[in-house]
């Protein structure tokens, strides 16, 4: 094993942390509406020329709206798999795989930062 080799590092041990630029409600049917705000001069000349709306919706499904809430700074990855996994049993397998690439879609769009465990610096 070489001396340089890096240490790779559980994805599951990190800490999402929800960004609070983009605000989320949820709705009387209990999905979460994610609301995006369009930015730049671009959106700018879509919302004045075609009338584009100033904020997208994103709405999530039902396993995500239950994993939203959960994002609080405080829960690691893996402990929110275990609540998915209480909550949806056998409907969340395959649950690691699943919630790793959730995870890394929400952080890919800016929705959340992930902080690692160990040092608390961002992914």
């Amino acid at each position: 094993m070489k001396k340089n080799a890096k240490k790779s590092e559980n994805y599951l041990d990190y800490i999402p942390v929800y960004n609070e630029k983009n605000r989320w409600e949820r709705g009387e049917d209990g999905i979460i509406t994610i609301f995006v705000e369009n930015k730049g001069l671009f959106h700018f000349l879509a919302q004045k020329l075609l009338k584009k709306p100033r904020f997208s919706q994103i709405h999530l499904d039902e396993m995500g709206s239950f994993i939203l809430p959960l994002i609080d700074g405080q829960r690691s990855v893996y402990d929110i798999a275990q609540l998915v996994k209480e909550h949806f049993g056998q409907q969340a397998e395959p649950l690691y795989n699943r919630l790793v690439t959730y995870m890394a879609m929400l952080e890919n769009c800016g929705f959340v930062t992930l902080l690692s465990l160990s040092d608390s610096k961002p992914l």
